[in-house]
């Protein structure tokens, strides 16, 4: 898509970047959210409806109500053509740590909790189920692998290695500090915000640590809700699963992936939907 103003510089699995071509701007990119979706390191047909609109409706929904510097920026207006979808964002000297924290045991710390009785190496008690809240959030961090590659767990100490201790310190921190501010906010939703990842780089125009990417969204997040949890059902989120497990039972990871059906394309685009407006009741 060609936007007036600005010349297409990168196509992820589900975003598109753009920079300004006025050069006064080149410390800014505009960020454009699509509605493809991806599973197990590829990108699906079709599309999920409004997803990207979705997105970033959930970014700014936080941005707007959390105390920490966001890579957001208003110098520049986003064009009409993506307006809803996209953001115009700072350039950030990115850290190469996903910043991962977790409330509650589900996922791939699941599996390990259930072998060895860690997450990520971290020692949690014993007797915990699936879904239980952690006694508290843990800092999980992931080495952010190149595009196509997975991201790799890793120790706070290897995050030390890689950012510096001073860095890691304010990364694990301030990962925590928004997990909180954020369960406490989702709570009033009724929502349960089990385990999310956040990615931070410098400003080099503040030197300050900001927050960058999507933020708190369910492509980035697991969130519940606390009135099937209390039930005791815990297999039920508001994200893509339901597409992750049509492919679990329909491909075997080889070759291209099927087309998704109309069914599952529908009921993730309502699941999109449903966590939208649930956040803003907030």
């Amino acid at each position: 898509m060609e936007l007036q103003g600005f010349r297409h510089i990168y196509s992820g699995k589900v975003r598109e970047l753009y920079e300004p071509t006025d050069p006064n701007f080149s410390h800014l990119v505009l960020i454009v959210a699509s509605d493809r979706v991806s599973a197990f390191d590829h990108v699906l047909e079709p599309e999920i409806p409004g997803k990207g609109e979705n997105l970033t409706a959930m970014t700014n929904f936080w941005f707007d109500r959390l105390d920490v510097p966001n890579h957001r920026s208003g110098e520049l207006e986003v064009p009409e053509a993506v307006a809803g979808r996209a953001m115009i964002a700072k350039r950030l000297e990115m850290y190469p740590v996903e910043c991962v924290v977790r409330g509650y045991l589900s996922g791939s710390g699941w599996k390990e909790y259930q072998q060895f009785g860690t997450v990520c190496g971290i020692e949690l008690p014993q007797g915990l189920g699936f879904g239980d809240k952690l006694p508290h959030p843990i800092f999980t961090p992931a080495f952010k692998a190149e595009q196509g590659e997975h991201d790799e767990n890793i120790t706070f100490e290897q995050t030390i290695e890689l950012v510096g201790r001073k860095i890691a310190e304010e990364l694990r921190d301030l990962s925590i500090g928004i997990f909180i501010k954020a369960s406490q906010l989702a709570a009033k939703a009724g929502l349960i915000l089990a385990d999310t990842k956040f990615e931070f780089g410098n400003d080099p125009r503040t030197n300050l640590m900001t927050l960058g990417d999507e933020v708190l969204t369910p492509d980035s997040s697991r969130y519940w809700d606390r009135e099937l949890w209390d039930q005791g059902v815990r297999d039920q989120s508001f994200d893509k699963q339901i597409v992750r497990n049509w492919l679990a039972q329909n491909w075997d990871q080889t070759g291209a992936p099927p087309t998704l059906p109309e069914e599952v394309v529908t009921l993730t685009a309502q699941k999109y939907s449903e966590l939208r407006n649930k956040l803003i009741t907030i």
